[in-house]
């Protein structure tokens, strides 16, 4: 899982998370409180990884970019994506804070 929104919809990414599964942070839309429990961690061995793409090296940044190209099914990335218009970017925000939103939002500004 990657969850760039963090707080309530991070705690609830956690509790869904089977059993050694990893959820990968790197967004505080929401917040940056974790209002959850350390239940996923000693029952089902999730591990919450921290993703800092502002001081890592410029190589590692390469190296992340060159997996995604090599590993990322663009066809997959297509099903959970949508396209809005700008005057729906309010109402959609309200949804991601509300955890109500799911998958990618691209928003169009043409």
């Amino acid at each position: 899982m990657v969850d760039a929104v963090g707080s309530q919809t991070l705690a609830n990414a956690l509790a869904q998370t089977r059993y050694g599964g990893v959820v990968a942070a790197c967004g505080l839309a929401q917040g940056s409180d974790l209002p959850s429990t350390v239940m996923p961690f000693i029952l089902r061995g999730v591990t919450l990884a921290g993703v800092d793409s502002v001081m890592a090296p410029l190589a590692l940044r390469q190296q992340a970019w060159q997996r995604l190209a090599a590993d990322l099914d663009p066809a997959k990335l297509e099903t959970i994506t949508h396209e809005i218009a700008l005057d729906q970017a309010i109402e959609h925000a309200q949804l991601l804070m509300q955890g109500k939103l799911r998958g990618r939002v691209v928003v169009n500004i043409g």
